[in-house]
């Protein structure tokens, strides 16, 4: 299974609106949590999970606050349809970042979905 497949799935599901700025102790664990899974590409956090839909979701929800967070981005100041048009967005951007190469550093896919989004 590819990762387009599974973005195309898997990151309907995805939540980036963990971040926010009322909490810096529960935003430190969650940077501890994605440190050890930025290393991954399109491709290899695929075969990490076994193609798991939920582990991948996660793995790119753990960038996606590391995205959010170096941004200073604050998601609770848009509306359910403003966050709905982003996350669509970021989706999007996702998707073409790894059609376009399934071995680029998916952290940096993610980072320029939040960027764009």
């Amino acid at each position: 299974m590819t990762i387009i497949r599974l973005l195309g799935v898997g990151t309907a599901a995805l939540v980036i609106s963990t971040v926010s700025a009322t909490a810096d102790e529960e935003l430190d664990q969650m940077l501890k949590e994605a440190l050890p899974v930025m290393h991954h590409s399109c491709e290899t956090v695929v075969e990490e999970t076994g193609g798991d839909e939920e582990a991948i979701v996660d793995v790119v929800r753990k960038m996606a606050v590391v995205s959010i967070a170096n941004r200073g981005v604050d998601i609770s100041e848009y509306t359910e349809e403003e966050f709905a048009a982003l996350r669509a967005e970021f989706i999007e951007v996702l998707r073409a970042g790894c059609e376009a190469d399934r071995n680029a550093l998916l952290a940096g896919i993610v980072d320029n979905a939040v960027k764009t989004a």
